[in-house]
């Protein structure tokens, strides 16, 4: 007796033939029900890295912004690959899950993008890290920041720049919902650390109790 089972499965070999899923690292032909491949597994640190934000908020991160980890962030950001934000979350959710009580968090947020950034990049990589990490951590995700100027990107300025770059650009949406609240704020990468410096200061101004921080690469500087 026919099924409609079989057509569905030759689909999906061929599907599997011309887009085969790659590791997120090292775009390495893998098993369909991965996100990175054996190779790269054994690469993966077993420590996570600490630094602090323009401010003072403690900053968590389970990579170096480099070799493959660098590249699926960039792959996540200016590649469109949206699907990336889960494992790379993931991993954020055990160094923070290390370095922080999360469960005395009131919530989680997310740094904004501005509304013209959004347009021609469809998401923010922030905020879909952000509800990722609150899907594997059981925290609830709030938007508590606004990106209402647009500024030049951080990675384009010398470090001297940075701090002014970021200044004028956010606000907070609501300071009675902030007020008193201890957050965790998510983005994809620290660097200086002026952007989640000013976020944090915002808020901290706004009357919350306490920020910190946690991203998917720091980088050295």
């Amino acid at each position: 007796m026919p099924t409609v089972s079989k057509p569905k499965k030759l689909k999906d070999r061929i599907l599997t033939v011309l887009f085969p899923q790659r590791c997120i690292f090292c775009r390495a032909v893998i098993h369909a029900d991965s996100d990175y491949c054996d190779k790269c597994a054994k690469k993966l640190p077993e420590t996570y890295y600490v630094k602090h934000a323009v401010g003072g908020a403690r900053c968590c991160s389970p990579f170096l912004y480099k070799d493959g980890y660098a590249a699926a962030v960039k792959r996540m950001k200016y590649g469109g690959k949206k699907n990336y934000a889960r494992p790379l979350a993931l991993f954020a959710a055990g160094a923070a899950a290390r370095e922080y009580n999360l469960s005395s968090f009131d919530f989680v947020t997310c740094v904004p993008m501005h509304k013209s950034s959004l347009k021609k990049r469809h998401f923010n990589q922030a905020e879909e890290l952000a509800k990722d990490f609150c899907a594997f951590t059981g925290l609830e995700y709030f938007d508590t920041l606004e990106k209402y100027k647009q500024n030049k990107p951080q990675h384009s300025m010398h470090r001297r720049e940075r701090a002014s770059n970021v200044k004028g650009v956010f606000r907070v949406l609501d300071k009675q919902a902030v007020r008193g609240k201890r957050i965790l704020l998510v983005d994809d990468i620290i660097t200086t650390g002026n952007t989640l410096g000013e976020c944090a200061r915002l808020l901290k101004k706004a009357g919350c109790a306490e920020v910190s921080c946690v991203t998917v690469c720091s980088t050295m500087i």
